[in-house]
């Protein structure tokens, strides 16, 4: 057996080497030492740098997951039902009457990278909304994005059985939903609103950044008028088998639109069907020759400019021959006229002669004056631009002044007509309620000629051509205007725009109505003539006559020394500033509880007081 002896301690000088740090080894185990120092350090680094990236990973998931506000909607939000921090504003009518508003509804979406099955998926989708096709619904679940709609604005009931299907990756969104509460009723005013809230037509696309901001629109039309007006403008439309028309009721004392109709319309709460000919507005967009409605204009010029009095005398005997046209009149009395025989028997003829008298200049710079050269100013965004000629030659002086040659919009014809009427003052058409200082106006007729014009109106119902919209104790005056549509080379004879513009009462204009048929037929009841006496004439006294009774006039409320009459009208309240927050199901029992305004003041919702001097006849 072999001993060892065990070594002893290092000699005390090797001690104060030990002590400042001396290495014992050989040199391979040196290094080894070494390169197991450096695998620690490279380590440590290494793992810092994963844990920095992991943070930031896990910043950026719970920023997108939870926090980001995009048109995307995230799982958390989804799945807890989602808020609605904002919400698209009412738009009343002038009594409150709820013509647009919001409501809560759920969108479904899905993650087709979550689902197992997609094609078992998507049958169970169709099945529940049939509408859906299943082809379509399948190739979105098999795509390879994050994020399809499946249907946006699901009814609750939809809402309930989708959720019921428990698919994976099937989520549900919080969102708003525009909705018309009277269908088509104003339906061309109000326009319509994307599947997003935004508005696309009508004044919810010219108030949306008001309407989006939470600041109710309050209108200047009386819901229950304009379902009057539409009615009756649908009813004349098949009588008389036209294939549109258009209707306009306006206080002539401020330009107050108090109703606009506009055939064909359409729903507002279904627009996916929507053509561009029920979208069309004809009242604003439609720019039509207006007949002999012109010759009231053409009148008040020669009137006032002193240069024609009321017995002036026109030659009217024979036809005007002028390059390769004739005009003639309709209802020839081979003679001299005077302007109120000129009025009554709407001659061309005598009106041409007396505008060649004012000269084309003076003619061009009046209608630019009423704002017959220029697109009218409204909450509308659809507005057309009249038609005129560029070099204003005689022949174009003599056929403007019977409305042809000149094409403007109905609504132009409406406000240039309340301007004649009201003593002389232009405001531009409002479809928004408005006060003493909204628009002053501006004087584009003496009064004098504003008063000799009611005078020839009033004339035109009792003796001419506006028979059929008199209404017996209302002192209606009117002018009829019937114009062949253009055409290729000249005008198409059977295709008519026949048009009529009443006021009422002529000792001190209130209202001005027009109704216009686009290619009405005649009928053996009216001689088989389609003429605007006929066929638009009778609906603008169907009008007055439920005007004065929705309104409650009396033949006695229009006599002269009488204060102004005024429509009533009901402030809407203050908005009130909604909470930042919302949960879905809070949403919901509000929703359930909202109801439209009633059209007859609230507590909340008192009439404001008529001003001295005025009567309130439209008081509910």
């Amino acid at each position: 057996m072999r001993l060892w002896r065990k070594s002893g301690s290092p000699e005390p000088a090797a001690a104060p080497r030990a002590a400042a740090g001396a290495r014992y080894g050989s040199p391979q185990d040196r290094l080894k030492g070494d390169a197991q120092e450096t695998a620690r350090q490279r380590l440590v680094i290494a793992s810092a740098i994963f844990m920095m990236a992991f943070i930031a990973v896990g910043l950026r998931m719970g920023y997108v997951s939870l926090l980001r506000d995009g048109a995307e909607p995230t799982q958390r939000v989804a799945a807890r039902g989602g808020s609605i921090q904002s919400e698209r504003a009412d738009i009343v009518d002038r009594h409150g009457a709820v013509l647009a508003t919001s409501v809560p509804v759920m969108s479904a979406f899905v993650n087709p990278r979550l689902l197992l099955e997609p094609q078992d998926a998507a049958r169970k989708i169709v099945a529940v909304l049939p509408e859906l096709k299943y082809d379509d619904v399948r190739e979105k679940l098999e795509g390879d994005k994050t994020f399809v709609w499946i249907k946006r604005g699901l009814s609750p009931r939809e809402h309930d059985l989708v959720n019921r299907l428990g698919i994976p990756g099937l989520e549900f969104q919080a969102e708003e939903r525009r909705i018309y509460p009277q269908g088509s009723a104003a339906a061309h005013i109000l326009g319509y609103a994307s599947v997003d809230n935004a508005g696309l037509a009508g004044v919810e696309r010219f108030f949306d950044q008001q309407l989006q901001s939470g600041e109710t629109v309050q209108l200047s039309i009386d819901l229950r008028l304009q379902r009057m007006v539409e009615r009756e403008l649908a009813r004349a439309a098949q009588k008389f088998s036209a294939i549109g028309g258009t209707a306009i009721v306006m206080d002539a004392t401020n330009g107050e639109v108090l109703a606009m109709a506009s055939l064909p319309t359409y729903d507002p709460n279904s627009t996916r069907t929507l053509t561009n000919e029920a979208l069309f507005n004809r009242a604003t967009l439609g720019v039509y020759e207006q007949g002999s409605t012109f010759k009231i204009f053409n009148t008040a010029m020669a009137l006032d400019t002193g240069r024609v009095t009321m017995t002036s005398i026109f030659d009217a005997t024979s036809p005007i021959k002028i390059d390769r046209f004739t005009i003639n009149d309709d209802h020839a009395q081979r003679r001299p006229l005077s302007v109120p025989e000129i009025f009554k028997y709407s001659s061309n003829i005598a009106s041409a002669k007396m505008a060649v008298e004012m000269g084309a200049e003076t003619q061009r710079a009046f209608f630019d004056k009423i704002g017959f050269l220029k697109p009218v100013s409204t909450q509308l965004p659809e507005v057309a631009s009249p038609l005129y000629p560029r070099q204003w030659q005689k022949i174009s002086t003599m056929t403007i002044a019977f409305g042809h040659g000149i094409s403007v919009t109905p609504l132009h014809l409406a406000t240039g007509s309340a301007a004649v009427v009201n003593g002389g003052i232009l405001f531009q058409p409002s479809l928004v309620k408005r006060n003493a200082a909204s628009d002053q106006g501006r004087r584009v007729i003496q009064a004098k000629t504003s008063m000799n014009l009611r005078q020839l109106l009033r004339l035109n119902v009792v003796e001419g051509t506006g028979k059929n919209s008199n209404v017996v104790g209302y002192e209606v005056g009117g002018k009829t205007g019937t114009a062949e549509k253009p055409s290729r080379g000249g005008y198409r004879q059977k295709a008519l725009i026949s048009s009529y513009v009443g006021m009422f009462p002529m000792n001190d204009p209130k209202f001005v109505i027009l109704a216009s048929l686009d290619e009405p037929k005649g009928l053996p009841e009216t001689g088989g003539y389609a003429t605007a006496g006929w066929v638009a004439a009778p609906s603008v006294k169907n009008i007055i006559e439920g005007i004065v009774s929705l309104y409650g006039i009396l033949p006695g409320d229009l006599k002269e020394g009488l204060p102004p009459l005024e429509i009533a009208s009901t402030p809407v309240p203050a908005p009130v500033v909604p909470p930042k927050f919302v949960p879905a199901n809070a949403r919901y029992r509000a929703a359930e509880q909202r109801k439209a305004q009633p059209v007859r003041p609230g507590a909340a919702q008192t009439a404001a007081a008529p001003a001295a001097g005025v009567r309130r006849v439209a008081a509910e």
